[in-house]
């Protein structure tokens, strides 16, 4: 979705809205427990994703693997998944504040207070949750393997 269409999207979900982000470069079993986590703290969840852009400016000119449309297609074909959008910023800050979600998920990467979009998540009452990684799963690791031929 557009950034527009995932607004009026939220606008017109009366339930409880979940977000979280990430660059979902080489999906794992770590981002599948996550985003499954996440849809079961709300009655639906939007997921933001950075650009290819994005990726490069956090991760490195070697990264993404593959291309944001690529990713959002694989993220937004999982039935935990109800929305998609991709976000160009380094942070998903402005993302947060247009579709203001009542709840905002992170990694156990993550501390409460390092999840960009807390204080504003909280000051419309809504609030933060830190799923717990799955231990031994990250992209950089799958990278790391196909590259030494394991």
């Amino acid at each position: 979705m557009s950034w527009s269409d995932a607004v009026r999207w939220r606008e017109a979900e009366s339930g409880l809205v979940v977000f979280t982000n990430g660059v979902f470069d080489l999906l794992h079993t770590g981002h599948i427990d996550l985003l499954i986590a996440a849809r079961r703290l709300g009655d639906r969840l939007v997921v933001g994703i950075n650009t290819d852009a994005s990726v490069r400016r956090l991760k490195g000119p070697t990264r993404p693997v593959r291309r944001e449309a690529e990713r959002a297609y694989v993220v937004a074909a999982l039935e935990c998944v109800d929305a998609v959008t991709v976000f160009d910023e380094d942070t998903p800050l402005e993302l947060v504040l247009a579709i203001r979600p009542d709840v905002l998920v992170k990694g156990g990467d993550y501390t409460p207070d390092t999840i960009v979009g807390r204080t504003e998540v909280e000051s419309w009452g809504g609030r933060v949750h830190v799923v717990p990684l799955t231990a031994g799963h990250s992209t950089t690791r799958i990278i790391e393997a196909l590259r030494a031929g394991t």
